[in-house]
């Protein structure tokens, strides 16, 4: 049963992929009117580009925020503040200021930090990326008050400096340089190295590649409050397995990588946490109990007060969650609270402190709705904040002074997103402070004293606009960003509304998309193209803008092709606990029999040629659409599979962990989830394509697939792209070529020419 909610259309975000041998004549790039789109328009123009606002700053003081904006007296960029209400414009720091005493232009500012009494601003520039983002760079400090600017580092090396911050007094910064943490007092630059012994395999003051991908944390210390100590991570991935990636491309000899990299079942990571005076001493170390090899410290905070801190220590498994207070002074650790689930439970980012201090926020799906609790200090007791069958995506903002609590949810469609707040006692109905009439996708930037609010808001087909709104009235006071110049484009191309539908595959609905050619004929059947994810780390069925992949999706209905997805089952949507969970311990099982119950549905639709139907996905969207072409050949013609993880065992330990059990207490779940084990059922025509260079995904695992398909004697097609990552990006027309490749091997092995229904 199919129930369809028309919207105007568009499609959801990017990566980048393109094609194997290009011809000059077949077509794809040929030129064409302005509403058809060509790949050359999507991937190597930069046509569609957006607007950008920010980076953006709401001052402590409420005085209003600061942005930066391009100088008209200087190559560089002003830090600008502005005052809310009044729109009045003021330039703080002039790009000017920036200029380094032994250069002649301003710093490029990547990113920037003010100091908590507004005196000193902190520079990061020259940034290098480590992993998925450019953690690694330079940082200068500028004093306001007499305009001296300085790097610090001492003499590091060039872009070696990771996570530079203020002291809470401003009168230091501290960072880490080659795994070790450094104070740096500003007023004579002398520098106290606060850690010893760190290497590749003994981190401290930030993580290792397994932290840092899958609990997504990067900066690994915290200044207390007084300023007097610094609490860190420490790091121990020796014993760690390492995994070693080939670059063959760039010198005349190979080079190797070397990752400490725990594959599932494999010795983890220890980790510890410790206090060390910030002018230099002996670390206190947490005296945390449990085998650190096989648990985590996934958070660790200072807890609102300079002689504790507070971590959330997660056994092996992720099932079980203990908040733990520890002395910094003597590291004795006692636990206040604990949060199980059967399934797994996940890191809480929203632990907030109120009452000065005697009570914190927490998020827990123990009553199988995600809702916020405040928990006393003591651990003596915790009152639910939002008793409401809906599930709380994220806390925005605590008012403490006015007893509000700020979130984002979405109770009635898991594929948009809205502002509410409700009273911080529980008392009363949640009330939704994003207006009806602004139905997508909305997040918010908002001011400490919840008086104000960066907005973006997109919908499926329509780019992101940013507005400064007032709150809690959410009156829109001005454009930040209107892309209004991508707007026009995006309304000048030739497309069909999209269709949010629900289809019915037994014992539940499940949320879908449909994308028709833009001169569709419900008299003719037309070749249908599902774009899948399936797994617990994201949704594909959301109203928002997507990017360049919804303008791919887009050009290929414009060629005669249905494009559509669905969410199963174990997606993050906003449908509560059992509908994320159902897929514990048996991930790529339950995901893909609703895959293949939702084709069974729309394949009968009388527009869709049954014959015609492929899928494609990326990363556990080409898990997902080779466990389709394996398990299911009689309802998937043709795949094209991206990245993707073949047999689970060879995934890294925390994330599949989480999601598919320890292996050994399921084995067998490792077994039917994984694709490589179904390969037999192989028929149709499958592309497989994957970076040799991914640290994430290891090309290992489709270097397996292939050995397994070729066992079978199965017929597939193979491209590698020489020393890229998991995103496939790395280098001049790549990802041009990735997306023209799947562009002719869609069109090659499915053609898009309608057939009229007899």
């Amino acid at each position: 049963m199919m129930k369809l909610i028309r919207r105007r259309e568009a499609c959801f975000l990017a990566a980048v992929f393109v094609t194997l041998l290009v011809s000059a004549t077949d077509g794809l790039t040929a030129q064409a009117s302005v509403g058809q789109l060509t790949l050359e328009r999507i991937f190597s123009s930069q046509e569609f580009s957006s607007e950008r606002f920010g980076p953006a700053r709401w001052l402590a003081d409420g005085s209003g925020y600061t942005t930066v904006e391009r100088s008209a007296t200087a190559p560089g960029l002003d830090i600008v503040r502005y005052d809310p209400a009044s729109g009045e414009r003021e330039i703080l720091v002039a790009a000017e200021r920036l200029v380094p005493s032994s250069g002649s232009r301003p710093l490029i500012l990547d990113d920037y930090e003010w100091s908590d009494d507004g005196s000193k601003l902190l520079v990061y520039t020259n940034t290098r990326r480590v992993w998925r983002t450019n953690s690694r760079g330079d940082y200068w400090v500028l004093d306001l008050e007499n305009g001296r600017l300085l790097q610090v580092g001492g003499d590091a090396d060039e872009s070696t400096l990771m996570f530079a911050k203020f002291s809470p007094q401003a009168d230091r910064v501290a960072y880490v340089r080659d795994h070790d943490v450094y104070v740096e007092r500003l007023s004579d630059g002398s520098i106290t190295k606060l850690t010893e012994g760190g290497s590749e395999t003994l981190i401290n003051g930030t993580f290792d590649w397994a932290y840092e991908e899958e609990f997504g944390i990067q900066d690994g210390f915290r200044w207390s409050p007084d300023g007097q100590h610094i609490a860190y991570w420490q790091i121990d991935a020796s014993g760690v397995k390492e995994f070693l990636l080939i670059n063959n491309t760039d010198s005349l000899y190979p080079r190797i990588t070397s990752i400490p990299y725990p594959k599932v079942g494999e010795v983890l990571s220890s980790a510890r946490v410790g206090v060390v005076p910030a002018d230099g001493g002996e670390t206190v170390w947490a005296r945390i109990p449990g085998d650190a090899r096989n648990n985590y410290i996934a958070r660790m905070e200072w807890a609102a007060n300079s002689h504790e801190i507070v971590v959330q220590h997660l056994n092996r498994a992720q099932n079980t969650n203990e908040v733990m207070l520890v002395e910094a002074s003597s590291g004795n650790a006692a636990t206040v609270h604990t949060d199980r689930d059967a399934a797994w439970v996940d890191v809480v980012d929203d632990m907030l402190w109120l009452d000065d201090g005697e009570r914190f926020t927490w998020v827990s799906e123990k009553d199988g709705w995600r809702h916020v609790y405040i928990v006393s200090r003591d651990g003596g007791g915790e009152t639910l904040v939002t008793p409401w069958a809906m599930d709380v995506e994220s806390v925005e903002l605590i008012d403490r002074e006015g007893g509000w609590l700020y979130f984002i949810a979405s109770p009635d469609d898991a594929t948009q997103r809205y502002l509410y707040r409700s009273r911080l006692d529980g008392s009363g109905d949640p009330e939704r402070l994003t207006p009806p009439n602004d139905a997508g996708w909305n997040s918010y930037q908002l001011s400490q004293d919840g008086r104000w609010g960066f907005r973006t808001h997109s919908a499926f087909g329509v780019p992101s606009t940013v507005d400064l709104v007032s709150l809690p009235d959410h009156r829109g006071v001005r454009s930040m960003a209107a892309n209004a110049e991508l707007i026009r484009r995006i309304d000048t191309l030739d497309r069909d509304e999209v269709e949010f539908f629900k289809v019915d595959v037994g014992d539940v609905e499940l949320d879908g998309w449909l994308m028709k050619p833009p001169d569709f004929d419900a008299t003719k059947k037309y070749p249908l193209l599902f774009y899948v994810y399936g797994e617990p780390a994201g949704q594909t069925v959301t109203d928002r803008w997507g990017s360049a992949r919804y303008l791919w999706h887009l050009m290929l209905t414009q060629q005669g092709y249905l494009v559509a997805s669905v969410d199963n089952r174990g997606t993050p949507a906003p449908r509560g606990r059992e509908w994320r969970k159902a897929v514990h311990g048996d991930v790529g099982t339950l995901a893909s029999a609703d895959q293949a119950a939702a084709n069974r549905v729309i394949r009968g639709w009388d527009f869709v040629d049954p014959d015609r139907i492929g899928v494609w996905g990326w990363s556990g969207g080409g898990s997902m659409t080779l466990n389709m072409m394996f398990r299911y050949p009689d309802l998937y013609a043709t795949g094209m599979s991206v990245a993707p993880v073949p047999d689970q065992r060879y995934y890294d330990a925390i994330y599949q962990e989480r999601y598919s059990g320890t292996l050994d207490e399921h084995a067998d779940g490792y077994l039917r989830g994984s694709p490589i084990h179904h390969v037999d059922g192989l028929s149709g025509d499958l592309l497989l394509i994957h970076g040799t260079g991914d640290d994430n995904v290891h090309y290992q695992g489709s270097e397996a697939l292939i050995n397994a398909m070729i066992e079978r004697n199965k017929h597939f097609t193979m491209m590698a792209y020489p020393n890229r990552t998991h995103g496939i990006f790395e280098g001049p027309g790549t990802t041009r070529h990735l997306y023209e490749l799947l562009t002719r091997y869609l069109k090659e092995n499915m053609p898009p020419d309608s057939k009229t229904i007899s």
